[in-house]
């Protein structure tokens, strides 16, 4: 691909072993750019896509909780509703979609909630794996100051 046409959020892949379990996340990373992001660029309340281009997924490898909730092993599309201090993240049977639209409620495979932080300013939108411990992980999400934390247990 010739440099004049590489697209401004470029792919990533995290990946983590959790017990035997394969976690991988497939997204790409939207450049905050001093803008404003959530409650502005990214609106409180609405389904949002976390990432840019082809919508984020995630893949485990054996099923798992998120915050205490099973998601059966698989591959799913990851959104989200943006809200001040919780946040719903969603976890779509429709993996390999655009960004947008959000393919709807009838995709829902999983519905979680988690109470976002504050933290560190993040310039490229990251998911990453701060802990791993036995059969325990926690995934965040996080860009400009906002981290958006998921408990992961393998069972």
């Amino acid at each position: 691909m010739p440099l004049d046409k590489v697209l401004k959020s470029q792919a990533a892949v995290v990946s983590q072993q959790v017990a035997n379990t394969e976690i991988t996340v497939k997204y790409s990373r939207p450049v905050a750019r001093g803008r404003d992001l959530f409650g502005a660029l990214v609106p409180y309340g609405d389904v949002w896509h976390p990432g840019a281009n082809q919508a984020t997924n995630i893949t485990t490898t054996r099923d798992v909780q998120i915050q205490g909730k099973p998601l059966a092993a698989g591959k799913y599309g990851i959104w989200a509703i943006p809200r001040p201090e919780t946040w719903t993240i969603i976890f779509s049977k429709a993996a390999d979609v655009w960004h947008q639209p959000y393919p709807g409620e009838a995709q829902d495979a999983l519905r979680v909630e988690s109470r976002a932080e504050r933290g560190t300013h993040m310039e490229t939108l990251s998911f990453y794996f701060p802990v791993v411990d036995g059969k325990d992980a926690v995934l965040r999400l996080h860009w400009g100051d906002v981290i958006v934390p998921l408990s992961i247990r393998v069972f």
